[in-house]
Formats: structure tokens, sequence, C-alpha cells
């Protein structure tokens, strides 16, 4: 039974976005599963989703997927805000072009197409619209800072809208996953190797590096994608959801972590783990 609800879902051509958009269609929900390169989504058709090409960093490739949505349903009433990508490295050694870049992509594309996304919900009195964050965007850590950064104004563009769309009826939630398996994590580990394996902070990558890779798909450390793909459903399902879901390993102890523990220690703690 198809259910007429209409939901975008950007990033969905692996990891989370993937997940989240067949566990969707799934349920019956009408699914444009948004992604840079068409091909990559192609097998998303058997589950009864429907390819969009979108660059979340081209604002006329955004342009264009609203429009598309707009003129075949007539708008969205779920926007889920995953498309993201994670530039890691010191500060110091970063170019301020793949700097830019991660804020693009993880900020100023969310807010464009969040733009485009609000006034049919608006006129129609209802929407949810749902931002990937990550536990980054409340716990800092070494060799990220850009990543960091970028979660972190998610985070407050998200509150601030949350507040600003309430009395139209629109829904802000935040998810902000803890350790997920990912190919995010290959990625992300090679460009923190590439900007910062060999300089001054060559040692705390390394063993951040060591770290990560013994995480990545050990059920032990990391949870499967389609958590969060659950935890999107619910958030669609529920009338009142939580303003925000710290979801997958280790995200409920980092976040909890934040607000026990004054800045001195949490750094203490995280230079006597490089140390170590």
């Amino acid at each position: 039974m198809q259910n007429k609800e209409i939901i975008l879902v950007t990033g969905a051509s692996s990891g989370m976005g993937r997940e989240t958009a067949i566990k969707l269609a799934k349920e019956g929900y009408i699914v444009y599963a948004a992604a840079r390169r068409l091909d990559k989504l192609n097998e998303l058709k058997e589950y009864g989703c429907i390819p969009i090409q979108m660059d979340i960093a081209k604002e006329q490739e955004i342009e264009d997927a609203v429009n598309k949505i707009n003129k075949e349903q007539g708008g969205i009433d779920v926007l889920f805000n995953n498309a993201g990508i994670a530039v890691q490295g010191s500060l110091e050694e970063t170019d301020i072009d793949d700097a830019k870049k991660q804020f693009e992509v993880n900020v100023f594309g969310l807010a464009r197409l969040t733009q485009l996304a609000i006034p049919y919900m608006r006129n129609k009195g209802a929407g949810k619209i749902i931002n990937t964050s990550s536990i980054a965007g409340k716990v800092h850590g070494p060799i990220s800072s850009w990543y960091v950064a970028s979660k972190h104004a998610v985070e407050g563009l998200s509150s601030s809208l949350r507040v600003e769309l309430q009395p139209f009826g629109i829904q802000v939630v935040l998810i902000r996953p803890g350790a997920i398996s990912s190919e995010l994590i290959s990625t992300y580990v090679d460009g923190m190797v590439k900007r910062s394996g060999n300089g001054p902070y060559a040692e705390m990558t390394k063993t951040l590096v060591g770290w990560s890779k013994s995480r990545d798909n050990n059920p032990k450390y990391s949870s499967p994608p389609s958590v969060i793909a659950d935890t999107v459903y619910k958030i669609i399902k529920s009338k009142k959801p939580k303003t925000s879901y710290e979801v997958g390993k280790t995200s409920k102890q980092m976040i909890w972590s934040r607000k026990l523990l004054s800045d001195r220690v949490l750094d203490k703690m995280m230079l006597n783990f490089l140390k170590s």
C-alpha cells in the first residue's frame, strides 16, 4: 500500500542514505533518492525508489531536482538532508579550498535545498526536515577541525530553524550518528593520511587512523547503516518526534561525556589516548 508522502533522501548512493531510501520505499513512501551520479542509484529502482541527480554543492542541480519533484508530485513532505563529506586533517595542513568544499556540501548545500523545500511545507502546514549531524557536532576532536566545525554549524542551523518553522507546523529533527560502518570511513582516513600523515601531526594521525580502521565494520565498535534508516522511519511515523536522536555505537556515551566533563578534562583524556 503506497503512502502518499513524498520523501527526498540526499546522499542515497551508499551507506546511511541508501539504506534509508530502500527502507522507506519498502514501507510504501514515494522516495526520491538523490546523489551526484545517477549510475550509482540504478539498483535502487528495483526497490521502488526514484533516482534523481543532485550534486549538493551545485545550486543549479539542487534547483533542478526540486523543480522536478515539484512538477511531478507537488512538493516534498519529508526532506532527509543526509549528503555529506568528511575533510580530515589538521587545520594547519588542510587547504582552504578543501575546507570551503566541506562547508559547501555539509552546510550551504543543505541550507539551499532546505530553503527550496520549505515553501511547500509551510503552505501545507506540515512537513519534516531531518538533518544528519554527527557526534562531532557536539564533541570536538583533533585532526578534524573543519569537519567538526561543519557539523557544529549544522547543529546551530537546525536548532534555529526548528524555532523558526514551528509556527508553520514544520518539524526539524537532528540525527547524530555515532560509529556507523560506511564507505566514508575509508575516504576520510585516506584524506587524513594525505594531509597530516607525514608532518608535525604524523604521530597523532597514525594513532587516529589505526583506531578508525580497527573499528570500521566491526560490530563490537560500529553499527550498520540500517540503524539510521530505522530511526528516520521512526521520526517520520511519529507525530511529535524528539528534537534529536543519538544513534549508533558510542553516540550516547560521547554526548554524555560532553555534558559531564569540562573542556580541560575532555582535552586531557583525548591527549592521553593519542599518547597511548
